[in-house]
């Protein structure tokens, strides 16, 4: 079995794509059918997001030009997104009697779902490690998409057993949350990708460039301010500390931190979290700081980032002091 997932690993990892683009179609189905005030251009926008995660990657093999043709409808999505074209439609609102007896019912087992996504998430991307031997010699592992595709299967089922829903109910859920969070479900994906446009064009080296013309030599305290601050100015442009590591390390922290007799080790694991500050106040972290607002449905989207701010801000400094105490 293991021989299989790993010898067919891009074919499964395409299915868990189209299951994906599979629950983008169901979503424009609802924007065509359900009262919206911008029902063509919320329902074209998920389906040209659906055909993207469904046929993306057939698309581009199969197609000379595949490439261009899956770049143009992201363009057509942004454009769709700038000018507030994508709305949520309208669904059944479920009276306040029926929401306090599902919650007598369901009680705190709601949880249950939520750790069982990321307990088996976390154990599913540890599987290299429990040296599970193959044919070809190497260790056994998933793909990030079949890790997550596997974890929100297990979660799914968990959420069936616990509230026992409907068909319809589940799928009128999904889509609706999905409607919620809007554009925003697309930022993980593209800053991701737009971590590696931004790493092969050389942007580290820039910066890198810039920030001697500002530091020059003036001394440790400086190149540490500068290498944390811009590890979170850089986190809340990508929205992802991932992205911003490799960037912002190559062009300020090996050059003025690093090369002035820091601790490699002390300096990139906080710098990484340095990043994670900038991550708190960022509506570029989509996942994190507007989908639970969304889904929440709180009265300004951006209450979960004035909420971190404080905290984000603190530690901030916190970082800095950390830097030059453990590092030097």
């Amino acid at each position: 079995m293991f021989d299989f997932i790993v010898k067919n690993s891009s074919t499964i990892d395409e299915f868990i794509y189209m299951l994906c683009g599979i629950v983008c179609f169901l979503t424009a189905h609802r924007s065509f059918t359900r009262k919206n005030k911008n029902k063509f251009t919320s329902g074209s926008f998920w389906i040209i997001l659906g055909i993207c995660f469904a046929f993306g990657g057939l698309i581009i093999k199969n197609f000379a030009n595949g490439g261009i043709i899956v770049g143009i409808m992201l363009v057509v999505m942004g454009i769709l997104s700038i000018f507030n074209k994508v709305t949520p439609s309208e669904f059944e609102e479920v009276s306040d009697q029926i929401k306090e007896n599902n919650a007598k019912k369901v009680g705190y087992k709601i949880f249950i779902p939520a750790l069982v996504m990321g307990l088996s998430a976390m154990i599913l991307s540890q599987l290299k490690s429990f040296n599970i031997v193959i044919a070809s010699g190497e260790a056994f592992a998933l793909s990030s998409a079949q890790t997550l595709a596997i974890s929100s299967i297990l979660a799914l089922v968990c959420g069936w057993i616990i509230a026992r829903p409907k068909i319809n109910e589940t799928i009128d859920d999904t889509t609706k949350m999905v409607m919620q969070v809007g554009v925003s479900s697309l930022l993980p994906q593209l800053l991701g990708g737009l971590g590696v446009v931004f790493t092969s064009a050389g942007v580290g080296v820039l910066i890198g460039n810039i920030a001697t013309g500002i530091i020059s030599d003036a001394g440790r305290l400086a190149g540490v301010v500068a290498y944390v601050v811009g590890m979170v100015v850089f986190t809340m442009i990508m929205g992802n500390a991932f992205a911003a590591f490799t960037v912002i390390t190559l062009g300020i922290g090996i050059p003025f931190v690093i090369n002035n007799g820091a601790n490699p080790a002390v300096v990139a694991s906080l710098g990484m979290t340095a990043g994670y500050c900038g991550t708190l106040i960022t509506p570029m972290a989509a996942n994190f700081n507007i989908v639970p607002a969304a889904v929440l449905e709180t009265k300004n989207k951006y209450t979960v980032i004035k909420a971190q701010l404080p905290v984000a801000l603190t530690m901030v400094i916190v970082h800095i002091v950390l830097m030059m105490v453990l590092a030097y």
